[in-house]
């Protein structure tokens, strides 16, 4: 899949329409398609991907995160996983588990493997074993487009916020965390940390720092921002985004 470096420098603006979305049907936040193999259409990968894909539509829900493999030759196996917001009803990670692939075998028609994000869920595949390895490579950026007014002190209130967050996501069963902040202006910083649940707690730490150390290249002075990979992200705002 897409190198860190080569899409680090592609940094995806995030309208005000878009953040302030509330339910799934939008558009995806962003997708990639592997540069491995391609497959054809009718072969045994393709098989192999379609029960991949209905096996993590039936198993997510339940408990917001799914992982499956498909096949028994270890250089012709499908592996997948689903990850929803930790936040979000089963019934909405449901939909989008359903709608995730469709949408991404659209855009990555024979791609052995492909990654795409949506608000409420991620679902990922590949033709090689990825479980319980942190994903460097798949990430991208997306950022309010408003600035405020103290960029240094909003800046370390974020930092402070989302290392909290952290902490309390890597020892959490669900790799989840979020909470809130106040600010001196009278104002409440929300976030939320996320990882997948493939990864060991303490790789769960390690790509969540390594996420938030990319604050000042994505959403410097921001008033909200989101760092997003394959293994993990983090999401703040000015305003209530989290589900009750």
């Amino acid at each position: 899949m897409p190198s860190t470096k080569l899409f680090s420098t592609l940094l995806f603006s995030l309208t005000l329409s878009l953040f302030l979305q509330t339910s799934f049907g939008a558009d995806p936040l962003f997708h990639f398609c592997s540069n491995s193999q391609n497959f054809t259409s009718n072969s045994p990968y393709e098989s192999k991907l379609k029960t991949l894909i209905t096996s993590l539509i039936y198993k997510t829900p339940s408990t917001g995160f799914g992982v499956a493999s498909v096949g028994q030759d270890q250089n012709q196996k499908a592996y997948g996983l689903a990850l929803c917001r930790g936040d979000v009803s089963a019934s909405d990670c449901k939909t989008c588990v359903s709608e995730a692939p469709k949408e991404i075998l659209d855009r990555c028609p024979y791609n052995k493997g492909a990654i795409i994000w949506y608000d409420y869920c991620m679902f990922k595949y590949l033709d090689s074993d990825f479980f319980g390895q942190i994903d460097y490579s798949n990430r991208f950026y997306m950022w309010n487009l408003n600035n405020v007014s103290d960029p240094a002190s909003f800046n370390y209130k974020t930092r402070e916020l989302l290392s909290q967050l952290a902490q309390k996501a890597y020892v959490n069963n669900k790799l989840y965390a979020s909470g809130e902040l106040k600010l001196e202006n009278s104002e409440t910083l929300y976030g939320l940390t996320q990882c997948t649940r493939d990864l060991s707690s303490d790789d769960c730490k390690k790509c969540l720092d390594d996420a938030i150390n990319e604050l000042p290249n994505c959403c410097d002075g921001k008033e909200g921002g989101r760092v997003v990979s394959g293994s993990c992200n983090f999401r703040y705002e000015i305003y209530p985004f989290v589900k009750e």
